[in-house]
């Protein structure tokens, strides 16, 4: 058996060693494990909400269309082509900010590794940049669908809506032109009903518990605008957080502070674990609540 003076002979050895108290288990500092924990756990906890959605969302006979929910632009830009619609246009812009920011948060992490302080403080103050201009853009959704769309927690003007046998207005939300054939519908399928100017323009979708018997409904399902803000308002608080940690690290870099620690910005690596999976929850969020 060796003793404590001996050289360790086998991998055992060596693992046994790698467990002391002042070793990192798999080279993994303490920081950088407790973080995977964290996100793995909160990756649950999005799931859940998500999960919870789409149970919802499919459970119910009528529900809004994505491309007429989100079709509007700042300064009424979608204004400029009447007759048509540009779905999904705004929130695509501001996917792409974010997914650009978490680029900028790998340059700053590969120039920690290098130890270049200037580096790091440059790419991560862009990231911050991306970052709030991401929660500029959910501001102005948010405002668009409050102000204008009059959609609230209990509230949802996005409802769906058919008349006569037929869909009024076609799968983007546009009323069809004359002349040209409608949609036919079986009992239960739905289409819009929203507000124009002002006025609730108090269509009814048709749904049939028995034979004979019509339901109407005014508006849309409440649950779409109670799961719309909380789930990704805690997506944005998500984004928030990481922000104000953002800016902590990077004074902190332009500081020295890190730099002293000689250990590549594990830091900077740690934060940009959490920003990258900021990054990869919304690609979630987008998909179930602009493409479905």
């Amino acid at each position: 058996m060796a003793t404590a003076t001996e050289t360790p002979t086998s991998n055992t050895h060596t693992q046994e060693a790698h467990w002391d108290g002042a070793s990192k288990p798999f080279r993994v500092g303490y920081g950088k494990l407790m973080m995977w924990y964290f996100l793995v756990s909160d990756a649950f906890t999005f799931a859940g909400f998500l999960i919870a959605y789409g149970a919802l969302r499919f459970s119910m006979p009528t529900w809004p269309v994505p491309d007429f929910v989100f079709k509007t632009l700042p300064f009424d830009l979608h204004l400029l082509i009447p007759g048509k619609i540009a779905p999904l246009i705004f929130v695509t812009f501001m996917s792409f900010v974010l997914i650009i920011s978490s680029v900028t948060m790998v340059r700053a992490v590969q120039e920690g590794e290098r130890e270049n302080k200037s580096g790091v403080v440059k790419w991560m103050l862009l990231t911050v940049i991306g970052g709030a201009g991401f929660l500029g853009c959910q501001a102005w959704e948010w405002s668009n669908l409050i102000g204008k769309e009059h959609m609230s927690l209990t509230t949802n003007p996005f409802g769906t809506h058919v008349a006569d046998g037929t869909y009024t207005v076609d799968e983007h939300g546009i009323p069809y032109a004359p002349g040209v054939e409608a949609e036919t519908f079986e009992a239960g399928e739905s289409y819009i009903v929203h507000q124009e100017n002002g006025e609730w323009i108090k269509r009814s979708f048709q749904t049939v518990d028995q034979p004979g018997v019509v339901q109407k409904q005014e508006f849309g399902p409440r649950a779409f605008g109670a799961l719309f803000f909380f789930i990704t308002g805690f997506h944005g608080f998500h984004v928030f957080s990481g922000l104000v940690f953002l800016l902590i690290i990077a004074l902190n870099s332009a500081s020295g502070q890190y730099a002293a620690r000689k250990n590549g910005y594990e830091m900077v690596e740690k934060i940009g674990l959490y920003w990258h999976f900021v990054d990869l929850v919304w690609v979630f969020v987008f998909l179930v609540f602009y493409l479905i």
